[in-house]
């Protein structure tokens, strides 16, 4: 199912980045006092009221750019406007609507997007009263919000989720694995593709309610069906690629919201860059499945291998469950391995378990180490079962979901990975309060 995409746009230190970390609930983008901060776009899976959202930070517009940099940031901005489902505007109360607004609003209504006119930094009745002088933008009513003290915020989203379709019901057919190439511009995409579709006889088709001008390709694979859903690499004729780097992005978001399975594409000439690990960690984020695969080794010389791999292995740690496929698209080394990989994945994405052995390896697990004391308190562990309808999700009944530590929730995970597999499979730990109620002889104590 597809997360919809939620654009923050402005000028300048009007707050975009302290927004966004309100609505993530933690710091994400960097935040200062100075204009221009956020130069690169940012983004963050938000769960709002039971909607999942990407939310996308952008950099501050300027109608009349000075120089290159400026001229990038603005390319970007309508990049993110033009693949948004619905726009934040976010202006400045402070400085109430000025002409530089008055420029951002034209291009808004000119897009056809549902425009949220968000009034920041409302912080005094004084302020409140100032809000109405925004209705001149000719953007809609205006939202008073403080992102930094939290006013506001649950109004602001209300209407967010208002502008958006009904959240449709995604029924997956049987049998049918999605997958999806993504990664950075340049790295190989489209050669992979063509080499993936050149093996195996594909029809490339149109898919109704998908992401707007995307197009799937089915692969038709050792009697099995794979959908590769909508990437850069699958272009419609004539589409115009302005800020080419921020689309190729927003287009990977997408296509990793639709997906199982997510093929990050990474380029060996270059190692592994920030960019790599930021879509690495989206796509654990919510939750999808991942193989790493290192195009172009051709080009890496062979001394210099297992030098590569150690620190390829020690960079993405954090997906250390993940594996490795080193190929070149363009010689077509090491292709015959991507699918039969991504195959098993798909397959541990859809393992289910019997509750009573989640429990029981979990019991173990506590019992061969215990969980450390806070202060006088430690924490207690009642009860663990497999979450019935997501998949690679565990729920685990606690006596204080505040006692867990995050080197400890490592450890549970490292374990229940042993038990089970889930190779290539994030796993969610969701910890939650038990009921008073509970059984003494169930509880798992140190």
């Amino acid at each position: 199912m597809t997360r919809p995409i939620v654009a923050i746009v402005g000028r300048t230190n009007v707050g975009k980045s302290t927004l966004l970390n309100r609505l993530a609930d933690r710091q994400i983008a960097v935040v200062a006092d100075l204009p221009g901060t956020t130069r690169d776009r940012v983004f963050a899976f938000v769960s709002w009221q039971g909607r999942e959202l990407t939310v996308v930070d952008t950099g501050g517009w300027q109608a009349k750019p000075q120089g290159s940099l400026e001229q990038k940031v603005k390319q970007q901005v309508e990049a993110a406007i033009a693949q948004a489902d619905v726009v934040i505007f976010l202006v400045d109360v402070k400085d109430g609507a000025i002409a530089a607004d008055e420029e951002i609003a034209d291009v808004l209504r000119a897009a056809n997007k549902p425009i949220i006119l968000a009034v920041n930094k409302v912080d005094s009745t004084k302020q409140a009263n100032q809000v109405a002088d925004f209705y001149r933008l000719d953007i809609g009513e205006p939202i008073a919000i403080s992102a930094h003290h939290n006013r506001g915020i649950d109004d602001l989203m209300d209407a967010v989720l208002a502008s958006l379709p009904p959240q449709p019901i995604g029924i997956a057919e049987p049998g049918e694995a999605k997958l999806a190439i993504v990664g950075r511009p340049n790295v190989g995409k489209s050669t992979l593709l063509n080499a993936l579709l050149g093996e195996e006889r594909a029809i490339v088709h149109e898919s109704p309610g998908t992401t707007r001008d995307s197009l799937d390709a089915i692969i038709r694979w050792d009697d099995k069906e794979i959908l590769l859903v909508d990437t850069a690499g699958i272009k419609r004729r004539g589409r115009v690629d302005v800020g080419v780097d921020y689309y190729s992005l927003l287009r990977a978001l997408q296509a990793i919201n639709r997906c199982d399975v997510a093929l990050l594409l990474i380029d060996a000439s270059e190692f592994i860059t920030a960019q790599d690990m930021h879509i690495a960690g989206y796509i654990i984020e919510v939750g999808k499945g991942m193989v790493l695969v290192v195009n172009k080794w051709d080009l890496v010389p062979r001394e210099q291998r297992q030098e590569f791999k150690q620190n390829a292995e020690q960079r993405l740690r954090f997906a250390s469950y993940t594996p490795i496929i080193y190929i070149s698209a363009k010689l077509g080394q090491g292709i015959n391995r991507i699918l039969p990989q991504a195959w098993e994945i798909w397959k541990e994405r859809q393992k289910r378990l019997p509750q009573s052995e989640v429990d029981e390896l979990v019991k173990q697990a506590v019992s061969s180490y215990p969980p450390p004391r806070t202060g006088s308190r430690r924490l207690h562990i009642t009860r663990a079962s497999q979450d019935e309808s997501r998949p690679a999700t565990f729920i685990l009944k606690v006596n204080d979901p505040k006692l867990v530590h995050f080197s400890y929730q490592r450890y549970l995970e490292n374990k229940l990975r042993q038990g089970f597999g889930f190779r290539g499979v994030p796993l969610k730990l969701i910890f939650t309060k038990a009921s008073r109620k509970i059984n003494k002889k169930r509880e798992v104590r140190a």
